[in-house]
Order: structure tokens, then sequence, then C-alpha cells
């Protein structure tokens, strides 16, 4: 049987044909099988005719101007808040990330200051020069010990290039802020003055466990003659360094440890701090 290769329409127009000759040709007794292929031939031509896929239909616009307007207005207000979105998220993104180096910044400071970090090269060559033979006074302090004491010490320290020396921080090496607080109430000028503007006495002040072990010191106040810089951090320090031949302690003022030091047969490393005593 040949297959029919026209339209779907036609085929099923011929077949319809095809039924109706046939009902014709039939005896009048088969009136009810006429009917029935009339029937089918007809809802075969509806299928046929019916579209296979729906028309799509457009969304009406509107054409009133202030709704036009209205929408406009809300897309640039949404295009206007993303971009300052971006911006603000940019902005507080920089000025986290300007905190954070901040705040690192004056950690390394002070931890220079305490000591417990070395100084950049050109900064420590410029502030302490090089002094072959001279010794500078470390006073061995704690901060058990009254305010103004540590204070008329810093003050006499200030006059013979030496150092202030703790065995560790208020609080624990975890907390500096006691610590800054501590050396800030030490080295004002003026007590009452608060704040960054206050002036502040050139006294370095470090915080050395290790000088203190190497040293034996037991008691505070109590002063040791290093040679060079006193405030060179323990982990630049030579390991042949050996630890001072004379201890003294006691709460006397500055002039009168050094001048027993000098009698305990240290008047050498005690000249040079006795002279700047003597000349201010």
């Amino acid at each position: 049987m040949a297959i029919c290769r026209r339209s779907a329409s036609r085929c099923v127009l011929l077949l319809g044909s095809a039924l109706a000759t046939s009902a014709m040709a039939a005896p009048q007794g088969a009136t009810d099988a006429g009917a029935e292929a009339r029937a089918a031939m007809g809802k075969a031509l509806a299928t046929a005719q019916a579209p296979s896929t729906p028309v799509p239909v457009l969304p009406s616009v509107s054409t009133d101007p202030a709704k036009a307007r209205t929408i406009a207005n809300a897309a640039q207000h949404a295009a206007h808040s993303r971009a300052l979105e971006a911006r603000a998220t940019a902005a507080v993104a920089a000025g986290k990330a300007g905190i954070v180096a901040q705040s690192a910044a004056m950690t390394e400071r002070l931890h220079q200051a305490l000591g417990l970090a070395a100084p950049p090269l050109d900064a420590m060559t410029a502030a302490v020069p090089a002094r072959p033979g001279i010794y500078a006074p470390l006073l061995f302090v704690s901060s058990s010990m009254p305010i103004d004491e540590l204070r008329t010490y810093a003050t006499q320290i200030e006059r013979t290039g030496g150092a202030l020396a703790f065995r560790g921080m208020p609080g624990g090496l975890h907390r500096v802020a006691p610590m800054a607080e501590l050396s800030a109430r030490i080295l004002r000028l003026d007590p009452g003055c608060s704040g960054p503007a206050c002036r502040m006495r050139s006294v370095p002040i470090v915080v050395d466990p290790i000088a203190f072990r190497k040293a034996g010191v037991t008691a505070v106040p109590a002063l040791a003659m290093v040679p060079g810089d006193p405030t060179t951090p323990y982990c630049e320090r030579s390991d042949s360094e050996t630890a001072p031949d004379i201890l003294v302690t006691g709460d006397a003022a500055l002039s009168g440890l050094l001048e027993e030091f000098a009698r305990l047969g240290g008047s050498k490393e005690v000249a040079d701090a006795q002279a700047s005593l003597r000349a201010r």
C-alpha cells in the first residue's frame, strides 16, 4: 500500500470522500454505518483544521503618561540605590582596612617602645648613636612601686641616657593597654595632662624578663650598668653576653645608687652617668 505523503488535511479529505462513496454505494440497510462514517469524517476534519499551537498574545501596553513616568522613576531610583549601595560597601571595606593597618602600626610602635620588638634600623641608628666604652644605667623597677617614685627615677634616668626596665607588663603580655597607660603616667611632664598632646620625657621603658634573670634581681629598685644601648631587645643580644658583675639595690636616689656602684668597684662604669648628673 502506498504511503500518503500529502498534508494531513488532504489525507483526511480523501479519506472522507472514500467513506462517502462507500456509504452511497451501500444498500439501504447500512444507513447506520454511513452515519457513523460521516461523524468520523467531521471529527477528522475538525482536528486537521484546528491550529497545532496557540497564537501568543502580547501584553497590553499602558498608554497612561503618569503611570509610564512612575515606572521610569522607579527604575531610575532602583539603579541609583544600587550605585549608592556599591559605593557604601566599598567605603566600609576601605575604612576597615585603614583601621586594621593603623592598629597594626600603633601596636608595632608600642612594642618597639616597650622593648618587645626591634625598631627600624635607620631609626635605631639615628636615635642611639654608637658609644663604644660607654655604660648606661639600667634601673630595674616594678609596677607595684609608687607612681611618684617611678616618675622621680624617670627624671633622673633621662639625664644619664639610661632606661627603666620592668620584668613584665601589668595584666600579662597579652594586654598592652595597662602597660601603655602606666608608661604614660611615668613619662608625662605634667602629671595632670591627659591625651596624645601631652609632652613626654625621653626615657626608654623596656620589658625584659631575661635581663632580670641574668642580673639576679630579687628586689627593686636595682641598678646595673650595661655597655652600649640599654634598650636593645634581648632577642638581638649576643649569646655570649655576661651578667653584670655589680648589682646595687635599695630605695635611694639614682645618684646614691651610682655612688654605691662606684664604691663596689664600678667607678669606671658609672663615671659617664655621674658626670651627666652633675652637669645638669
